[in-house]
């Protein structure tokens, strides 16, 4: 029986600040919920809580909010000895849910330890292992000049989510500019891109064209990526490949409390699936697009048991 991949997760963590639905607000107080957080962490947690070998390469900070964050990662059997511990502060995130249950984030980044790599905090990886690299640890400086240089030198399997915060870069043309550099190293990887197509949308303002799927479909030949995956919100997931055939499949109907994670539990979902697994593109966006369903179903990013999913995908 071959060996399990070690997926390597790397980017940020932080603590979403979430208002309590128990608390009744007043002008002088209110009550928040400290939620443990951030895209690419979701994704470690949500591939060890399916049951595949992970380590998460983050910068965690030994302050209170840090502790809980470890303690958090740990739980999910995903391993931090390829991870920094930093004396710089936690990253904040205040998120906003509108009435659909989807959220935008208000980031506090300055001085924080997500974004303050070292270039000899970053490990060697090995053939065996997959590298899932995504979101703003990618496009925030200092950090991300340095995460770009390693990854140039990274020859395991890679998958890159651009994940697009608006409120962090609001200029379309600036945050097009740090993203295309990383389609540039995956492509010369033969790597799997990840992105919704609210992302495509932002950034193609900049890029140029206005429908999503041709967007990344001219990303795949331009950039050599080995695949392109756009998450559809309700509506499913689509894939692109080399040479432009599509595989497409639809979303799960749930009950949604929100959108927090979801996508970041998509793309564990599918990495398990395809990379592990081995299984077809079909199969591998559908057990993405369940696990996305039953998040969307629970406050915040608390991810499906493979057990769950498999118990999804069989009803479809």
């Amino acid at each position: 029986m071959p060996a399990m991949t070690r997926f390597v997760v790397c980017g940020e963590t932080l603590i979403d600040l979430v208002r309590s639905a128990s608390d009744t607000p007043t002008s002088f107080r209110s009550a928040w919920e400290a939620l443990s957080a951030g895209g690419p962490m979701n994704s470690a947690v949500a591939l060890g809580t399916l049951g595949a070998d992970v380590q998460y390469l983050g910068r965690l900070s030994d302050d209170a909010f840090g502790g809980q964050l470890r303690a958090h990662i740990e739980a999910a059997d995903v391993g931090l000895a390829l991870s920094t511990e930093s004396s710089q502060a936690t990253s904040l995130a205040v998120v906003s849910l509108d009435e659909q249950g989807v959220a935008t984030y208000t980031f506090h980044f300055d001085d924080t330890a997500n974004f303050g790599w070292q270039p000899d905090e970053l490990p060697s990886l090995g053939d065996d292992d997959w590298l899932h690299i995504a979101s703003l640890s990618c496009v925030v400086s200092p950090g991300n000049e340095v995460l770009l240089d390693w990854m140039e030198t990274v020859r395991s399997g890679v998958s890159y989510d651009i994940n697009v915060r608006p409120t962090v870069i609001k200029d379309p043309a600036v945050y097009w500019a740090r993203v295309e550099p990383w389609l540039e190293v995956v492509g010369r990887r033969d790597g799997i891109l990840k992105a919704s197509d609210v992302d495509i949308e932002f950034l193609s303002r900049a890029a140029g064209g206005s429908d999503p799927l041709e967007i990344v479909t001219g990303w795949v030949e331009r950039y050599g990526l080995g695949l392109a995956v756009v998450t559809l919100g309700a509506d499913g997931a689509v894939a692109v490949e080399p040479g432009g055939a599509v595989t497409k499949v639809p979303g799960f109907t749930v009950d949604v409390v929100d959108t927090v994670g979801a996508g970041d539990t998509f793309m564990a979902g599918f990495l398990e699936a395809r990379v592990e697994q081995g299984l077809d593109l079909e199969e591998s966006l559908l057990r993405g697009a369940a696990a996305a369903a039953i998040v969307c179903g629970r406050q915040g990013a608390q991810p499906p048991t493979a057990a769950e999913v498999d118990a999804l995908v069989a009803r479809a």
